[in-house]
């Protein structure tokens, strides 16, 4: 009767968030009809983040039509009968991106939530993940597995995209690929209940180039794929084992590279690490530990660490016993650690932070951490949006307020080169042309 009830509630909420997303789409369409100018819109605003130079212009302005910008400075052209959004004090920026998100996942037991929700339910609860993602000011993501559920984060990707429910862009792997008694396997529970994997199995190159293909056909956007685990720090020194070789990545990267597509991979440390930046990987997710030799070829091929702390210092606030927050803690000042050494290498770092076991829309905690943890501010703002805009295969689209570009422009109550934190209050979020939040309120015809 509980799980009825609760169904409910969540089918309840789903149709909310659509009705929400209609009725703003509706009244832009309302005000673009009764415009005579046409959809012309100028944000207006004390400051903008000029992301490519990394420094604050004041004031700061946006004129958007339809869903792309055509202007924007100090000063742009207001055309006669165009909405002017006066956003005071504020500082525009570009949408964040986060480029390690889990839409299907929610706090609580991993394992357990992909045994006991049906993909269905986990298909609405990931509608609303994305809307509380964008509602923080994250207009484009990259979805690192459904953990369980198939190709399902493709139509959540394609719902969004039809302007049927809100979210962020959505670039979408599909079920992450994983070997036998490999990582996310559900090892933990008895074998002869044959407990379904959360990853989808490739033992072999063949079996890769498989998978792959099926996944691809489903709407894969890229492929994840589970390189190491299950992770130990016993004394100080790091280890994980490897579960493909360089030989098997390189046959994934090579047919994934036939379809103009990437491979991402969960990577923690070495050698997997290793062997996936050879076979030429797209990002080595996590990075826990990295080897100097592995640092160089990233730095070379321009292969792109993401750090994801907010998800270890979650673990960690949130264990289930004094032992495990204590290994939880042990690992992540491990990891940042390791992370000064990276980035004194020189390695490319993109911002993702592995939201969904710990609350969707939360995730602006990253910057923090990566600030706290040896990044400048400027760089790490740097990472979201121009390297986040590459790994997504979109930076000449989004990550930055230039003409052509895609009308995804947040606000933030403050100078986030000076104060990283004013990512997490966010006030004003437009994506595609569309307004979806707007704490400000001051719209007028101008």
């Amino acid at each position: 009767m509980l799980r009825s009830l609760r169904s409910a509630a969540i089918a309840f909420v789903f149709i909310l968030a659509l009705a929400t997303a209609h009725a703003v789409q509706a009244q832009s369409s309302a005000a673009s009809a009764a415009d005579p100018a046409g959809d012309n819109i100028v944000l207006h605003a004390a400051h903008i983040l000029d992301v490519e130079h990394v420094i604050l212009v004041s004031p700061g302005e946006v004129l958007v039509r339809g869903n792309r910008i055509v202007e924007a400075g100090s000063s742009v052209a207001h055309p006669v009968g165009a909405t002017v959004i006066d956003l005071g004090a504020a500082t525009l920026m570009p949408g964040l991106i986060d480029a390690h998100v889990h839409l299907f996942l929610h706090p609580g037991a991993e394992d357990l939530q992909t045994v006991v929700e049906s993909v269905p339910e986990r298909t609405i609860l990931a509608e609303i993940a994305a809307r509380e993602d964008l509602m923080a000011g994250f207009t484009a993501e990259r979805d690192m597995g459904t953990e369980g559920a198939g190709s399902a984060d493709s139509a959540v990707r394609n719902a969004i995209d039809s302007g049927l429910i809100p979210g962020p862009r959505m670039s979408v792997s599909g079920n992450a690929i994983s070997i036998l008694g490999g990582h996310e396997d559900a090892i933990h529970f008895n074998p002869a209940e044959h407990i379904s994997s959360n990853a989808t199995y490739a033992n072999n190159a063949g079996e890769l180039v498989s998978v792959i293909r099926q996944q691809l056909k489903e709407g894969a956007d890229f492929i994840k794929i589970y390189q190491t685990g299950d992770d130990r720090l016993a004394d100080g020194k790091f280890t994980t084992p490897y579960q493909y070789t360089k030989a098997e990545l390189e046959a994934a990267v090579q047919e994934t590279a036939r379809v103009f597509k990437r491979v991402g991979v969960h990577c923690t440390g070495e050698p997997g690490a290793l062997y996936a930046v050879q076979a030429g990987v797209a990002s080595i997710d996590h990075a826990y530990q990295l080897s100097p030799e592995t640092m160089r070829i990233m730095r070379e091929k321009q292969i792109y660490a993401v750090p994801t702390f907010a998800i270890s210092e979650y673990f960690a606030d949130h264990a289930d016993s004094p032992t495990f927050a204590e290994r939880e803690r042990a690992l992540l000042a491990f990891h940042a650690e390791e992370f000064r050494k990276q980035l004194a290498a020189g390695v490319p770092m993109a911002v993702g932070s592995d939201v969904g076991p710990f609350p969707h829309g939360t995730q602006a905690r990253e910057f923090e951490l990566m600030v706290k943890y040896g990044m400048p501010a400027a760089d790490v703002l740097r990472a979201s949006l121009l390297n986040g805009a590459r790994l997504l295969g979109l930076q000449d689209l989004i990550g930055q307020l230039k003409p052509g570009f895609y009308a995804d422009v947040i606000a933030v109550p403050g100078d986030p080169l000076q104060d990283i934190s004013v990512l997490k209050r966010v006030s004003f979020v437009m994506k595609n042309g569309i307004v979806y939040k707007n704490a400000y309120r001051n719209v007028y015809p101008k």
